[in-house]
């Protein structure tokens, strides 16, 4: 099978991403990421076999979040402290907003696990102990010959 790495060329064909967990702290994540860092709640599901959950939109449904907790299991595995998810601001400004708004919401700044980070982003931790790591200017950008 012959497959055309010629990225201009292929129609990319999938329409959503949705990165789903499961917790022990819904309330506290939906706040977290609700709250502090203003993502959209897209939609919400209650006693599905047992789950509940909430999805948010970063900003909306083309990228999303999926929070979820289940009526008889009440514990997972902790991530490791470099289990990250990254987002990328356009300005320090506008980064910085977030991270003051998180810290006053009792969510301190964390020493990152890769000290890439501590030179390059803000590290805090959500509720469940995973790490959002917020960068103050986007990290690369793909252009024409520079694929």
């Amino acid at each position: 099978m012959d497959i055309d790495l010629n990225y201009q060329n292929i129609m990319f064909p999938i329409s959503q991403i949705r990165f789903a967990r499961p917790t022990e702290n819904l309330s506290g994540l939906v706040r977290f990421y609700e709250e502090g860092l203003l993502f959209k709640r897209i939609g919400e599901f209650h006693d599905h076999s047992g789950y509940s959950g909430v999805m948010l939109g970063m900003p909306d449904a083309g990228v999303h979040l999926e929070f979820t907790e289940h009526v008889e299991i009440n514990s997972y595995p902790r991530p490791s402290k470099d289990n990250l998810l990254v987002f990328y601001f356009k300005s320090v400004e506008q980064r910085d907003e977030y991270v003051g708004r998180l810290k006053r919401m009792g969510y301190p700044v964390v020493e990152p696990e890769n000290p890439y980070w501590l030179h390059n982003g803000i590290t805090i931790e959500d509720p469940d102990g995973w790490r959002v790591v917020l960068v103050d200017k986007p990290s690369f950008s793909i252009e024409k010959g520079n694929e």
